[in-house]
């Protein structure tokens, strides 16, 4: 999901808030909401029969479980060989549209095809809660309420506009929507018409979902002459260099770095980074800025160095190849 879920799970003590009080809050929100552009009409269709979600506050006040066993078994959970067969079968199906997107934006088609695998198993998994009342329900909770309120506002701007009906506008607890999973203030800043219908359509129209996750990365600084990253093979010598160390490429050429393939050809100047997840049990990255645009999506290295391996089994294209872990090296290979 988009970077500002992260936020989400951070805990804040409050004071309860009860059910009745819900009705009172609407009063007092809709002319916050007509003040920023939003209609009476479309206020009064929108929270018509809505209610507080308890499901979601359940989901918004519990304690996020830490990650205790590690990226390996991070990535062997959501990266699967149903999943990289699907993104390839995608990309087969969608390659006409994605070139021309991958064209429009310089954002390659396997990194599109990945980010929307991840997200929503490639538009199957979109979330089944009532947007309006999702953000409603966390607005009025209190948490974050300057968040929200300004997060529902825009989703009812989305409405008034005529992007999506009110039943079809669905999304998951925390406010994201689509089949890119983009909050509505993303969708605001980063989705696009590309089919020039009058619509930003990520629930629905693919022209629409590719470009918007393009265009988010492109925005955010995306450059279409360096892939994400390459795994490098864990010699003695990577153990004098502390995660996050960033050199030149040819420095770390001369530090005696080996890559899982072939060197990368790119110019010696490049800034690289290194990545160590778990403190480098078996797997360390060398990745260039595009990483860093990644996590501005989600600021999870777990995140950023799965969508950037997604994005490697898709490219490769063999439909029947079976994804193992090499536990030697740490590193999956066809």
């Amino acid at each position: 999901m988009i970077h500002c879920l992260f936020l989400l799970t951070l805990l804040v003590i409050h004071h309860p808030v009860r059910a009745d009080d819900f009705p009172s809050w609407v009063a007092t929100f809709r002319p916050e909401a007509l003040q920023r552009g939003v209609s009476a009409q479309t206020f009064d269709t929108a929270f018509q029969n809505v209610v507080p979600n308890d499901r979601v506050i359940e989901l918004d006040q519990k304690q996020p479980e830490r990650a205790k066993a590690g990226f390996a078994v991070y990535l062997s959970k959501v990266i699967n060989q149903a999943r990289i067969d699907n993104g390839r079968a995608a990309l087969v199906q969608n390659r006409p549209l994605l070139n021309t997107v991958s064209s429009r934006y310089g954002v390659p088609p396997e990194m599109i095809v990945s980010l929307w695998g991840l997200e929503t198993s490639y538009g199957k998994n979109t979330g089944g809660f009532d947007l309006i009342q999702a953000l409603a329900t966390l607005a009025w909770e209190g948490r974050r309420s300057e968040f929200f309120k300004t997060e529902l506002v825009t989703a009812l701007l989305i409405l008034q506009n005529g992007h999506i009906t009110r039943e079809d506008f669905k999304g998951s607890w925390a406010g994201a929507m689509g089949q890119n999973q983009f909050m509505p203030s993303s969708w605001s800043k980063y989705a696009v018409d590309f089919n020039g219908d009058g619509h930003k359509d990520i629930w629905k129209t693919q022209s629409d979902i590719f470009a918007s996750t393009a265009n988010y990365l492109n925005q955010n600084g995306w450059n279409p002459n360096l892939k994400w990253g390459w795994q490098v093979i864990p010699t003695a010598n990577l153990h004098q260099f502390a995660p996050d160390q960033v050199m030149p490429y040819e420095q770390w050429l001369r530090s005696g770095i080996k890559f899982q393939g072939r060197p990368p050809a790119i110019p010696a100047a490049t800034p690289l980074k290194l990545v160590v997840p778990d403190g480098g049990e078996g797997r360390y990255y060398i990745v260039t800025k595009n990483f860093d645009v990644i996590k501005s999506w989600n600021r999870s290295n777990y995140f950023a160095l799965t969508v950037g391996l997604l994005s490697d089994y898709v490219a490769q294209g063999s439909s029947n190849a079976v994804m193992r872990d090499n536990s030697a090296d740490g590193n999956y290979n066809q």
